[in-house]
């Protein structure tokens, strides 16, 4: 659409605007957010920065202002790459008005396609009005984390099998790698919730009051999800801790075994270190089968330890 004609459509008070702007320049966000809608420049700032933080705020005109009132969100969509064990997060921007909806966003993103559908397939539904619209974005946007959240746990289950097969560093390293990752996504899904909880409350006067319910539905999703993040957190401190008896067992184990050597072997050095004294008054230095008689009494007392230790299940 030519910018041209947003202000006319905004001046129609039967019809609402819709307007996605994906990787927009530098120009597309001066024409659109400035010149068209004449957003507050607060909003406009926190719109372009890529650190924001999830967020919403309500902008009200003063004497000196040109834009109508509308609401400002900026809310992050997940998406989690088992080959890289990263969760990858992309910001989207809402300026949501009376008439009109403005959505704002870097890369392509799932939860923008699947609205554009519905708005297509389903008008009557979802193109009526943008509070509406804004929530099936929303809906969509929650439900994507879901994918995610099942890529996870599938990992978290096969990094408990491999910890049961063999704990070494390579495994040590994976579990904190996937420990960070899902406090990263704890830290993302807390200020959403809090986002969320604004609309689910009814705080803002341009969402209607009977969609409320719906808000309150996307909100009870992701505190869903939330409560997986921390069932996962739970789940990967028990495999840590799995893994660190495991190397304990290990090291036990080879602890054990030197140990057991040890004390097998001591005989035959106690006689061997005796016999190899070689003082003059020693009898054996003048027995002619002394050499014999001494490997003789070492071999039968390795094998007799070993059999005693046997015997009493330490081996």
């Amino acid at each position: 659409m030519e910018p041209f004609l947003m202000p006319t459509l905004l001046d129609n008070t039967n019809l609402f605007l819709w307007v996605d702007l994906e990787n927009p320049t530098e120009q597309d966000l001066k024409m659109v957010l400035e010149e068209v809608f004449h957003f507050h420049p607060l909003s406009i700032e926190d719109c372009v920065s890529d650190l924001g933080a999830p967020k919403v705020e309500e902008y009200e005109p003063k004497e000196e202002d040109h834009f109508a009132p509308y609401l400002f969100m900026l809310i992050h969509a997940v998406d989690y790459s088992r080959e890289d064990g990263v969760f990858a997060t992309s910001e989207l921007n809402f300026f949501l008005g009376k008439n009109f909806l403005v959505t704002c966003h870097a890369k392509p993103l799932r939860s923008i396609q699947v609205a554009e559908e519905q708005c297509l397939r389903l008008k009557k539904q979802v193109a009526r009005a943008p509070d509406r619209l804004a929530h099936t974005l929303l809906d969509n946007l929650v439900d994507n984390y879901k994918p995610a959240m099942e890529e996870m746990a599938f990992e978290i289950g096969e990094l408990e099998a491999e910890v049961l097969q063999h704990a070494d560093a390579h495994v040590l390293n994976k579990i904190t790698a996937i420990k960070k990752e899902v406090q990263h996504l704890r830290r993302i899904i807390v200020p959403q919730r809090e986002v969320l909880w604004r609309f689910a409350r009814g705080e803002f006067k341009l969402i209607r009051p009977k969609l409320i319910p719906y808000y309150r539905d996307v909100y009870d999703d992701l505190f869903r999800i939330h409560e997986m993040a921390q069932h996962y957190t739970d789940s990967l401190t028990a495999v840590l801790q799995l893994y660190l008896n495991m190397s304990s067992n290990q090291t036990g184990e080879v602890v054990k075994l030197l140990t057991m050597i040890t004390l097998i072997t001591t005989p035959m050095m106690m006689i061997g270190t005796w016999y190899g004294m070689n003082f003059a008054t020693m009898p054996e230095l003048s027995a002619s089968h002394g050499y014999m008689l001494a490997s003789v009494v070492m071999v039968f007392s390795t094998a007799g330890t070993y059999l005693y230790f046997k015997r009493k299940g330490w081996l």
